[in-house]
Parts: C-alpha cells; sequence; structure tokens
C-alpha cells in the first residue's frame, strides 16, 4: 500500500481481494489519481481521518468487516465521504441498502474501468463541494462569534423583519445606538445589506 499526499483528494480502496485491489489502484494511479489501497475494513478506519479530502471505494463483501460495518462505523464517528460500494451479483440487496444509508452509488462486478473513473470523479466533486459549504459555514461561524452579546441580540431581531425603531422599543435602546449596532453587525458579519445578513445567519444556523 503506497501512502498518498494528506493533502491531496485521494482514492481510498477497500477490497480483501489483492489482485482486484491491486488492479483498481493501478487503474485509478494511471488516471492520475492519488491512491491508498487497504486489504480490510479495520486498517482503513484506523488510519482514515476527516481532515482528508477524497473518496471511498468500499467492498460490500468481506471477510472480517463488511462495507456496511465499515459504513456504520463511519457514520457512528460521524464521518461523511462519498462511497462508492463494490458488489458481485449476489451483493446487490446489501448494496441497496448501503445507498439507502448514504453511499453515493454501488458498481457491479466486474467493473468496467471508464465507469469507475466516471464515478470516482463525481464523487470527489461531491467531496470537494461538501468541504467547501462546510469551510464557508465554519468562516461564517467566526464572524458571529466576533459579536458582542447585545449585537447577537440585534441581529436576531433584525433577521426576525424588525425594524430598528421596533428593535429600540423591545431592547430599551435608542433608535440611533440601534443603527450603530446594526452599522457594527453588517461589517462583522460582511454583509452588503439585509437580504445577505439574512442568507449568513441562516447559513450559520443562528
Amino acid at each position: 500500500m503506497s501512502m498518498a499526499d494528506q493533502t491531496a483528494p485521494t482514492v481510498f480502496v477497500v477490497d480483501d481481494d489483492d489482485d482486484l485491489r491491486g488492479a483498481l489502484c493501478q487503474l485509478l494511479e494511471a488516471a492520475g489519481m492519488a491512491v491508498e489501497g487497504y486489504a480490510d475494513g479495520a486498517a482503513f478506519l484506523a488510519s482514515y481521518h476527516e481532515e482528508r479530502p477524497g473518496c471511498l471505494v468500499l467492498d460490500v463483501a468481506m471477510g472480517d468487516m463488511s462495507g456496511l460495518e465499515v459504513q456504520q462505523a463511519l457514520t457512528e464517528r460521524g464521518l461523511e465521504i462519498p462511497t462508492l460500494f463494490l458488489t458481485g451479483h449476489g451483493d446487490i440487496p446489501m448494496a441497496v441498502t448501503a445507498v439507502q444509508a448514504g453511499a453515493t452509488n454501488f458498481l457491479e462486478k466486474p467493473v468496467d474501468g471508464a465507469v469507475l473513473l466516471e464515478q470516482v470523479n463525481q464523487a470527489l466533486e461531491l467531496d470537494r463541494e461538501h468541504r467547501a459549504r462546510q469551510a464557508g459555514i465554519h468562516a461564517i461561524q467566526q464572524r458571529r462569534a466576533s459579536l458582542s452579546p447585545r449585537e447577537l441580540e440585534v441581529m436576531a431581531l433584525v433577521v426576525a423583519g424588525l425594524s430598528s425603531k421596533d428593535i429600540g422599543r423591545k431592547l430599551g435602546l435608542s433608535h440611533r445606538t440601534v443603527e450603530v449596532h446594526r452599522t457594527h453587525i453588517m461589517h462583522k458579519m460582511g454583509a452588503q445589506n439585509l437580504a445577505e445578513l439574512v442568507r449568513l445567519a441562516a447559513a450559520a444556523d443562528i
């Protein structure tokens, strides 16, 4: 098993069939992808952490730990990674169960190389999009953390649609003070207008 650059998007291939795993890794590497191969689910779970971008190509039916059990273990650890299941004909019901539990897709063996590459590229793009969304939410939450308790109060009322005059009455503040708070809030949150502030607040689950 070759270890890929841990910051590069990596395709993790988990299959207890040494020949198939080797062939899949070779195919993916030939397409210019960073690849890591694992002979069983436990070895993959021991090395994977959520900071590593990529996708998972996972055999459904393995000896010590099934693909479904690997998927469940990832879910229990709160880890999200786009997963493509490899399945033999008799394993399709398990693969369907896996997709219902959140897997991205499943591929029947023998796997067509072009189909695998297409599906892996789609899974890597899903991971990129998910990580970009998470990074955006984290940035918004950091901006929110810079607000004072009073600014948080005012923002919640602004987002709820109250006017500065109504907010002043509700909080016992002058209209001028509310306007100053609103200006600070817009600046700290990086919002150009009220609609953008509402969107940012929703994205940060405020």
